[in-house]
């Protein structure tokens, strides 16, 4: 399968090792988990991030290569399964975590969560005989998502609903092939590109187009961010600097059309802020690609 293939590949390169670039001395004002190195948590799971030739790939990768490449600081990989990538923030082990990780106010709880990267919408991964886009479609079913998905505690309220919890993207979508699950409720990015990887699976994605105040993580409009030790919030602003310049210019979405994020939908906000009067200001606008392209 595609998605284990990815792992595999990151694993080789990382074992493989890299040369990295030289880091400047105004780097060195940060603290860091490893002096002189920017160390930065991800999953593997492609089109969000990888690591080749020694830097990171993938639409959130790339993104945070070119940060750390203006912040004067080499990457320090360090592939781990979704579930650790928070905790090891926390912990200080890393500076910074990714992988298509949604904003949620409980987050900003434990991280100084960054700008947004681009915008998306929840849905279901499922067999192309079925067009399940409402939260109804999935009362009743077997339905798999990854272990520390913000979402989790809603699908649990869904009548009637089995949920099974996985370590990775890829056994989810193992057991939906397999026919051991009904659906998947992953990452937009990771699974629209899994399946465009593999059409012989016969299988597509549907956003939901259900808007449910009940149930916003899924059915309201998300913002991709990364995720940094509260202790490290001048990193984290120095970041934003850079990311923000790079709204400007619309460099978003010039990466993302590298990784199949061509559509609008993933570079312009809509609906509520809900980050307004939560970690930013009361009067904070989202970022958007003003020249749309």
């Amino acid at each position: 399968m595609t998605l284990s293939l990815s792992r595999r590949l990151v694993v080789c390169a990382l074992l493989a090792g890299g040369s990295f670039s030289v880091f400047s001395s105004a780097a060195q004002a940060f603290e860091l988990a490893e002096q002189g190195k920017l160390t930065v948590a991800f999953t593997g799971d492609m089109p969000g991030s990888g690591w080749q030739d020694g830097k990171l790939i993938g639409y959130d990768g790339e993104i945070m290569q070119k940060v750390a490449e203006k912040l004067g600081l080499p990457v320090q990989p360090g592939l781990m399964e979704w579930s650790g990538t928070i905790a090891s923030v926390e912990a200080g082990r890393v500076d910074v975590m990714l992988g298509t990780m949604g904003w949620t106010e409980k987050r900003t709880q434990i991280m100084s969560l960054s700008e947004p990267i681009h915008y998306f919408k929840n849905g279901i991964m499922q067999s192309s005989k079925t067009n399940w886009d409402k939260l109804s479609d999935l009362e009743g079913k077997k339905v798999g998502t990854i272990t520390g998905f913000s979402f989790v505690p809603e699908l649990k309220k869904i009548e009637g609903l089995e949920l099974s919890l996985y370590d990775t993207s890829d056994a989810a979508v193992r057991d939906l092939i397999a026919g051991r699950i009904d659906a998947v409720i992953g990452d937009p990015p990771v699974v629209s590109y899994a399946i465009k990887q593999n059409p012989d699976w016969s299988m597509h994605f549907l956003a939901f187009t259900d808007t449910n105040p009940d149930f916003p993580l899924l059915t309201g409009l998300g913002q991709v961010v990364y995720g940094f030790n509260k202790k490290n919030d001048d990193l984290r602003q120095k970041v934003d600097a850079i990311i923000a310049e790079m709204w400007k210019t619309c460099e978003m979405k010039a990466i993302g059309e590298r990784y199949g994020l061509s559509a609008d939908v993933w570079y312009t906000p809509a609906g509520e802020n809900f980050r307004a009067g939560v970690d930013r200001p009361a009067n904070y606008k989202l970022p958007f690609c003003a020249t749309g392209g």
